[in-house]
């Protein structure tokens, strides 16, 4: 059976995909490793594709999974990427994160402290789409338990981040009410109307049919 490989978002694990119906692929989940001190974003996506012994693997990787998912790209041959919730390049950033990225703003604020601020959480969870009372448990648990090494280290690859890879195909599934990637911003081949950078949880009925459809044709 073909294998795919999955690398979630920022700080959550393998259950962002729980909800995906994927036809005749095995799934394998890639989950995020702590970095070590002073790695390279090369380096940590070096060590993240070490489970991936496919020849010409197909990847999935959501919001800075896909940018994880590009960057194996430059160095190992990958048939297929599918982005859903991600950027292709830094031009497809927002400006303010591009910004804050440049003048290391990330760094002039205590982690800790926000991830003990119900209140941060409140605007962190309309920024990502979690609206329901499920949605917004499944991403404050991942907050508080994030290890602030990992956090730190993610901040700074994410905002100062540069496309590294060239795949021979990538499709990019994205939704139309993003608020951390803003479709305004975005070239993308499929469209989900309303979705949001929760949407592989929340939508994950069409999204599967996208996938599959992909996977059919390879």
């Amino acid at each position: 059976m073909k294998k795919v490989y999955c690398i979630p978002g920022f700080g959550v694990d393998e259950k962002i995909y729980g909800n995906l119906k994927i036809e005749n692929a095995a799934l394998h989940f890639i989950n995020w490793l702590d970095p070590e001190e002073g790695e390279s974003f090369r380096h940590y996506c070096q060590r993240m594709s070490e489970p991936i012994d496919s020849e010409d693997p197909v990847i999935i990787g959501i919001s800075f999974g896909g940018m994880v998912a590009q960057e194996i790209a430059a160095f190992r041959k990958v048939k297929l990427i599918i982005l859903i919730s991600s950027i292709k390049t830094r031009a497809e950033m927002p400006l303010s994160m591009r910004i804050a990225g440049t003048l290391r703003l990330n760094r002039l604020f205590p982690v800790k402290m926000i991830q003990q601020s119900n209140q941060v959480y409140k605007i962190a969870n309309r920024r990502l789409g979690a609206y329901t009372k499920e949605e917004q448990e499944f991403a404050n648990v991942y907050r508080k338990n994030a290890k602030i090494s990992y956090v730190n280290w993610s901040f700074d690859q994410i905002l100062n981040w540069r496309s590294g890879g060239t795949p021979e195909k990538m499709i990019h599934i994205h939704g139309s009410k993003d608020r951390i990637f803003p479709i305004r911003t975005i070239q993308a081949d499929f469209i989900i109307e309303g979705g949001t950078h929760m949407m592989i949880w929340n939508r994950s009925q069409e999204i599967s049919r996208i996938i599959n459809d992909q996977l059919a044709d390879e």
